[in-house]
């Protein structure tokens, strides 16, 4: 909280969705901040909002390229919140250099967890298939029986949150769980990757993208796979190298594919492109088989997640504020 008889804390709140907005005016009196809310996200063209802003809030939806952050860092930006876990969308290190921090926020895992779940359960019940066919009122059962997840394998890729989530989710199934991760934690079967790939039925992702993890799935490591094997991801897209897995999976290498995130989603996914060419080769011939499932980046979207990104948005900033009064 700012002190009572000091000016309020003004925040630029950049990328607003209409139920985003709605939550930082209910909840910035409470931490007595000033908000400048837009729906438009932070670029050359919108700097003069941040004006008098020493800290702004970002979504993940839009890059922020170098020249912006220039801009930023002119106009007296000194802190950027990204409503995100992920900062793949902010080149974090050069922020740093033009003397602006970058920091994340935390938000309850469950929502990611969740959809991770149900896109597993859809993978094996070939749920995309059988919706397409009854949509069209053909009522048949499908050639193609469905599989139990007690009777699977599946290797969680990642352990922090969400992928320790998505574990105690998968625990309730009673299937066989095996798991990965630089740091491993004492609750799972910790193997090692090229171990987790050969034995799994089903992978799923849950690093955070970095240039180590940056397709960490790739062809070989596909080739190392189950034949028949499933991919769930959830976490980055480019934690897969997208042409090898459309190549596996029309040559029936691997068994499917489970999607709400895509290498070159940018420009994409968030927009309706229902009346315009989709300009992105890889995505269209994935959306064509029938055991891929595509959704567009929406596993984190509840809104419960929501408010818990607004109000440590929120926090983040004022203690950026404090540290930088006391430092």
């Amino acid at each position: 909280m700012t002190d009572s008889d000091s000016e309020p804390l003004r925040i630029t709140m950049y990328g607003c969705g209409p139920d985003e907005a709605v939550l930082f005016r209910e909840l910035t009196p409470r931490f007595g901040v000033t908000p400048i809310i837009t729906e438009a996200p932070v670029s050359t063209t919108t700097i003069e909002l941040a004006s008098g802003s020493r800290c702004i809030s970002v979504g993940h939806k839009t890059h922020i390229t170098n020249v912006t952050l220039r801009a930023l860092a002119r106009a007296g930006v000194t802190y950027i919140s990204t409503r995100s876990i992920g900062y793949n969308h902010i080149d974090v290190d050069y922020a740093n250099s033009v003397g602006i921090s970058v920091e994340n926020v935390s938000y309850s895992p469950d929502s990611v967890a969740d959809y991770t779940l149900m896109l597993m359960l859809m993978a094996v019940r070939d749920a995309k298939s059988i919706i397409r066919r009854t949509d069209t009122h053909d009522y048949r059962l499908s050639e193609l029986r469905g599989k139990e997840l007690r009777d699977l394998t599946v290797g969680v890729i990642g352990t922090g949150r969400i992928g320790s989530a998505v574990m105690d989710r998968l625990r309730g199934f009673g299937c066989r769980i095996l798991a990965h991760d630089n740091r491993p934690g004492s609750t799972a079967d910790y193997v090692p990757l090229d171990e987790l790939l050969k034995l799994s039925d089903m992978v799923t992702l849950h690093a955070p993208l970095n240039a180590e993890t940056r397709h960490l799935l790739d062809r070989r490591r596909m080739e190392q796979m189950k034949h028949g094997a499933l991919i769930v991801n959830t976490g980055r897209g480019a934690l897969i190298d997208t042409e090898a897995l459309v190549e596996a999976l029309e040559s029936g290498r691997l068994g499917g594919a489970a999607l709400d995130v895509l290498e070159g989603e940018e420009g994409i996914f968030y927009a309706d492109h229902r009346d315009e060419p989709i300009d992105s080769k890889p995505l269209l011939r994935l959306q064509s088989l029938p055991n891929v499932l595509i959704s567009p980046h929406t596993a984190y979207y509840t809104d419960h997640a929501l408010s818990d990104m607004v109000e440590n948005s929120l926090s983040n900033c004022l203690k950026f504020e404090s540290r930088s009064q006391h430092g």
